[in-house]
């Protein structure tokens, strides 16, 4: 039988004053033994009759997010905040005597918390793209600032977006980054000053040309996740979701944290609609190998007949100013935000963060009690939903 260790685990203050990035990473079997013993409670977590909601599937869900971590590195952070929730050790060479029922019951009911706090802490506000998020429980917010290395202090940022919708503009050449329109208002400016001897950025004479739209400034990992309200101080709520991305992604929250999120490098050029999809994650950029650097395929979990102007999958090579004077999207920043993409869609959470959203906007609590009340009562309180449609 393996050895069941005791599910509060204590944490020194010393500990809690330890960098991450001074834990050291996992051995080689080490993290063998771990990856086998992860995926053998998923497995066995799978036959459980509350893994899946609505076909939102939390073994998948934690599967998936550990799969899609971006280093070694990551991965061990993953494993080391798993594990420091479950009754059983990381690095034992044996196996999980799941016919011992309490174990198996102690381990199904700390696997459950544990995806639900990634859902409800990262992944559910991600997708809301608002202000706070649900808070976590104590036990499992612990465990992550464990696995990191003690609770990490980030700083929040004023709004910046009309310079940085400026900035961008100019580098992706006044069009969205994926269809090719120009900027509606802006070739508006040019007719008006130039009359048809309006031009685009390339010189090209703007009356000759048909693709116009409204553009707009998008974040490749959300505004959201470091604005403040009150006295430039980040809530508690953020600091918790930024934590899971530095386990998600070793020390991702840096690149974004203050003014670094408000950066062109973590934003790029799209029309409203791709904005929106974009942002709900159903867009995403993935690098094509052997091609010149910034040159993605745009892939996309939007049914075809949403998008008739365009053919998905696509390439595009990002826009690049020359010498580079505004720097180009972040290929970090596109990865993480194409490994979300990819997680909420296998795991089936972005359809149901999206029913929820949908009840919220438009119906409410529904009268057979289908939506999640619990989510509702919470996303209205931390103020995530300040109203409905």
């Amino acid at each position: 039988m393996a050895t069941a260790i005791p599910h509060h685990r204590h944490q020194s203050s010393m500990e809690r004053l330890i960098n991450f990035n001074l834990r050291p990473s996992l051995g080689i079997l080490e993290r063998e033994r771990a990856k086998h013993r992860l995926h053998s409670i998923i497995k066995n977590v799978e036959t459980s009759n509350d893994s899946i909601i609505q076909g939102y599937s939390r073994p998948l869900l934690v599967q998936y997010t550990y799969e899609y971590s971006l280093s070694d590195r990551s991965k061990d952070t993953f494993l080391r905040a798993f594990f420091d929730t479950m009754p059983v050790t990381l690095d034992s060479d044996s196996d999980i005597d799941f016919s011992d029922t309490v174990l198996e019951e102690q381990i199904r009911t700390a696997f459950t918390g544990f995806a639900d706090y990634l859902f409800d802490n990262f992944f559910l506000p991600l997708m809301a793209s608002s202000q706070t998020t649900p808070q976590p429980s104590p036990i499992t917010h612990s465990a992550v600032q464990r696995a990191l290395g003690g609770e990490q202090e980030f700083s929040g940022t004023p709004d910046r977006l009309s310079s940085l919708r400026g900035i961008c503009l100019t580098r992706d050449r006044h069009r969205c980054v994926i269809s090719r329109k120009f900027d509606s208002r802006e070739a508006e400016n040019r007719f008006h000053l130039e009359g048809d001897m309006a031009r685009d950025d390339d010189g090209v004479f703007l009356h000759t040309q048909r693709l116009f739209a409204r553009l707009e400034v998008a974040h490749i990992l959300p505004h959201s996740l470091v604005h403040t309200e009150k006295g430039g101080q980040l809530e508690h709520s953020k600091q918790v979701a930024l934590e899971i991305l530095n386990m998600f992604d070793h020390n991702a929250a840096y690149l974004i944290e203050g003014e670094e999120v408000d950066r062109p490098r973590n934003a790029i050029t799209l029309t409203h609609d791709l904005h929106d999809w974009f942002g709900r994650f159903k867009i995403f950029f993935e690098p094509v190998p052997d091609q010149p650097p910034h040159t993605y395929r745009v892939g996309s979990y939007v049914r075809p007949n949403m998008l008739p102007d365009l053919a998905l999958p696509l390439t595009r090579k990002l826009y690049i100013t020359e010498n580079r004077t505004i720097d180009p999207p972040l290929p970090r920043l596109l990865a993480i935000h194409r490994a979300i993409a990819r997680i909420l869609h296998l795991s089936g959470a972005g359809e149901y963060i999206d029913q929820i959203l949908r009840d919220l906007g438009e119906i409410g609590v529904r009268v057979d009690g289908s939506t999640e009340l619990g989510h509702f009562v919470k996303l209205r309180l931390d103020g995530w939903i300040t109203g409905v449609a």
